[in-house]
């Protein structure tokens, strides 16, 4: 069971190392492209019961997100901001984390979702974000949450430089 935040609605993930993750009962993975923090990463899913290597094949699905790793979001409807530190290109996420949401509020599945290191006037935690609910952050601030350093390198205003010792 995931845990739900407190006050912002966001539900709380626990960090996944690397970026890497699987889809619908493990068959497929998708690999993030990000040329520098604030280009817009592109990610492509490949289905292992037809792909025999890692390589691209005909037929991969090709989604593009609207915001990349490192860049600083805030939620449009409550108020938390973060970094994000990885993207899956469509709902990733337990069907009761998806039915905990109020109907009313339900985003839709078939968009990016992205996770964020986060915080509020409170604490900070892991949130799971769906693309419609973000904007991009204009305070110029840098995210305050304690995991940003072993994540991201310099600040620059609006993202975070990705390490290049742990970008994949």
């Amino acid at each position: 069971m995931t845990p739900r935040g407190a006050d912002t609605g966001a539900v709380l993930r626990p960090l996944r190392p690397g970026g890497a993750g699987r889809g619908a009962a493990g068959r497929s993975r998708r690999i993030g492209v990000c040329a520098r923090a604030g280009s817009p990463p592109q990610w492509r899913r490949i289905d292992r019961r037809t792909a025999a290597t890692p390589h691209y094949r005909a037929g991969a699905m090709l989604a593009t997100a609207k915001f990349a790793i490192g860049q600083v979001v805030r939620h449009r409807l409550y108020p938390f901001r973060g970094v994000i530190f990885d993207v899956d290109p469509e709902f990733a996420n337990t069907e009761e984390w998806w039915q905990s949401i109020p109907e009313e509020a339900r985003p839709r599945k078939d968009q990016p979702f992205y996770h964020l290191l986060a915080e509020n006037a409170e604490t900070t935690y892991t949130a799971y974000v769906s693309e419609q609910n973000l904007l991009p952050d204009e305070s110029g601030k840098p995210v305050g949450h304690p995991r940003v350093k072993s994540m991201f390198g310099e600040f620059g205003g609006d993202h975070y430089e990705i390490r290049k010792d742990i970008a994949h």
